[in-house]
C-alpha cells in the first residue's frame, strides 16, 4: 500500500536491499581496482624551458600538411584532460582526423617560480614553443587552440604576435569577467590579492580546488559521492570516476606573481573589455586579432558562463569570426560522449577550410 508520499514500506525495503547489494558487490570489487592512469596517446617531448615542456602527440597515421595545432591549457589544472583515456580524448580524435597536435605542459611550479610573470608565460614559454614549431615548418605560422585560462593567454599572445598564428581557436574562454552570472569573478573581485600573494607566495593548489568546489558545494562535495553508490559495482564506471577525481585533485600550485597579475588585470580590472591588459611593457589590442577565429563555449558552464565567452564577438579585428555553442558543461566539453562526437570534428572541419 502506497503512503501519502507515493511510496510504501515495501518500496523502502526493496530500495534498501538494492543499495545493500551494491555496497556488498562494491566492497568485493574495490580491492581489484588498480590505480587509474591517464593518457590515450603516445607523446614525445620536442622542446623545453625549465619545467615547461612541449609534447607532440604521435598518431597512428601521418598528419596532414596544414600547420601544427598547439594546445595551450590553463595553469590551474593539468593538461591531460584533453587526452584523458581511450575513447574520451580530444587529442585522439583530432589525430585520427589528420591534425598534427602538440600541447604545452606547464609542470608544477615551486618556490623558484614564485616571481614568474604573465610575460614569462606568454612571451617566453608560449612564444618559445611557437618559435620551435615555426622552425620545423620554414618559419610558417601555427594554429593555436587555447582552453579556459589558456584561451585568455592565447588571445593575448595572438594579439601581440599575430604574424605567428595562422588560425586561433578558443574553448570555454572568458573575455568579459564581469558578467552577472560569473560567481567566481564576484569572489575574485573582492580579494586583497596583494595581501594574498605577499602572505602565501605561490598559491596552493588545494586552496584553489576548495574555491572551485564551493561554487557548487552540494553538487560537488555531496551529491556526486552519493551518486557513487550507483556505480559501485561497475568496475569501468568506477575507474572512470576515479580517473576524473585524480585529475581534479592533481593540480599545480600557481606562481604567485603571475596569479597577482591575472587576478588584478582580468578578474578585477576586466581588462579585455576595456583594452587595458599589459603583458610586460606591451599592451594587448584585440583588434590585432585579424586571423580566422573560432570561439567555442559550453552552454551549461558554471565557471565560464556563455555570455563571458560570447563577449569576444565584435571585439576582434578579424572578418572571419565564428562561434560554436556546445550543449554541456566546462568539463563535459572535453570528455562527454556528445563532445567526442561533435567538438573534434567541428575543429577539424573549421581548420580544413582555412589551410
Amino acid at each position: 500500500m502506497k503512503g501519502p508520499l507515493g511510496f510504501g514500506v515495501d518500496d523502502l525495503l526493496q530500495e534498501t536491499l538494492q543499495w545493500q547489494r551494491k555496497l556488498v558487490d562494491g566492497l568485493k570489487l574495490l580491492p581489484g581496482v588498480e590505480d587509474v592512469d591517464y593518457g590515450a596517446t603516445e607523446r614525445e617531448e620536442v622542446w623545453s624551458d625549465g619545467k615547461v615542456k612541449l609534447y607532440r602527440f604521435v598518431g597512428t597515421q601521418p598528419a596532414s600538411t596544414q600547420p601544427p595545432l598547439l594546445i595551450v591549457y590553463a595553469l590551474v589544472n593539468r593538461p591531460y584532460m584533453v587526452d584523458l583515456q581511450d575513447g574520451r580524448s580530444l587529442v585522439q580524435k583530432l589525430l585520427a582526423l589528420g591534425q598534427d597536435v602538440y600541447v604545452l605542459d606547464w609542470g608544477y611550479p615551486d618556490r623558484s617560480e614564485r616571481f614568474l610573470t604573465l610575460e614569462d608565460y606568454l612571451l617566453r614559454y608560449i612564444d618559445g614553443a611557437v618559435d620551435h614549431l615555426r622552425g620545423q615548418r620554414d618559419g610558417g605560422p601555427v594554429n593555436l587552440l587555447g582552453i579556459c585560462q589558456g584561451g585568455v593567454f592565447s588571445l593575448c599572445y595572438s594579439a601581440l604576435r599575430p604574424h605567428k598564428v595562422r588560425n586561433l581557436i578558443t574553448m570555454v574562454t572568458p573575455v568579459d569577467f564581469h558578467t552577472p552570472d560569473n560567481m567566481l569573478s564576484h569572489w575574485a573581485r573582492h580579494v586583497d590579492v596583494d595581501l594574498f600573494v605577499d602572505t602565501l607566495g605561490n598559491i596552493p593548489a588545494d586552496l584553489m580546488n576548495a574555491s572551485y568546489l564551493m561554487l557548487k558545494p552540494f553538487r560537488l562535495n555531496v551529491q556526486k559521492y552519493v551518486g557513487l553508490m550507483d556505480i559501485l559495482d561497475d568496475k569501468q564506471a568506477l575507474e572512470d570516476f576515479l580517473r576524473m577525481e585524480k585529475w581534479i585533485f592533481d593540480s599545480p600550485d600557481l606562481a604567485g606573481e603571475a596569479f597577482r597579475q591575472f587576478v588584478k588585470q582580468f578578474y578585477q580590472g576586466n581588462g579585455l573589455m576595456h583594452g587595458d591588459i599589459h603583458i610586460g611593457k606591451e599592451q594587448v589590442d584585440l583588434m590585432q586579432l585579424r586571423m580566422p577565429l573560432l570561439n567555442i563555449y559550453a552552454e551549461q558552464d558554471h565557471l565560464v558562463p556563455p555570455a563571458a565567452s560570447q563577449a569576444l564577438r565584435g571585439r576582434v579585428g578579424s572578418a572571419d569570426y565564428s562561434e560554436l555553442g556546445f550543449r554541456g558543461g566546462h568539463i563535459g566539453i572535453y570528455v562527454s560522449a556528445r563532445a567526442q562526437r561533435e567538438v573534434p570534428g567541428a575543429i577539424h572541419d573549421w581548420l580544413s577550410r582555412r589551410q
